[in-house]
């Protein structure tokens, strides 16, 4: 199931960590080179606010839940691809957490109710 509205994935590009600099440039390359399954517009952000885990994403879509997840690697692309078509399926935002992949699942952080 394919939702009308682009899914945005907000990435935080100011982090540093002590092996390869900036994950977040990394992980928005890596997500930029990968299509996904369902419409995604990527952001690069100033920092979410969550430096000592990064790289952190936020994930959101008119009238659905936001996530904030953290700790996610380039390497992890394709699961994040998963997860956004889980998300975009999902009515609210919210697949369930078998449809979570585990890097997913371990690094989230905080879920924010849709506006209105």
């Amino acid at each position: 199931m394919q939702q009308a509205e682009p899914i945005d994935l907000h990435i935080c590009v100011t982090c540093r960590d002590n092996a390869d600099g900036r994950p977040g440039e990394h992980l928005y390359n890596a997500m930029n080179e990968r299509p996904c399954a369902v419409p995604v517009r990527l952001h690069r952000v100033e920092c979410l606010s969550v430096c000592k885990r990064p790289c952190t994403i936020a994930v959101s879509s008119p009238s659905k839940w936001t996530y904030v997840i953290a700790g996610i690697e380039p390497s992890h692309a394709a699961e994040l691809c998963n997860y956004l078509d889980a998300y975009a399926a999902s009515p609210h935002g919210t697949p369930p957490l078998k449809d979570r992949p585990p890097a997913i699942r371990a690094g989230t952080i905080a879920r924010i109710p849709p506006r209105g």
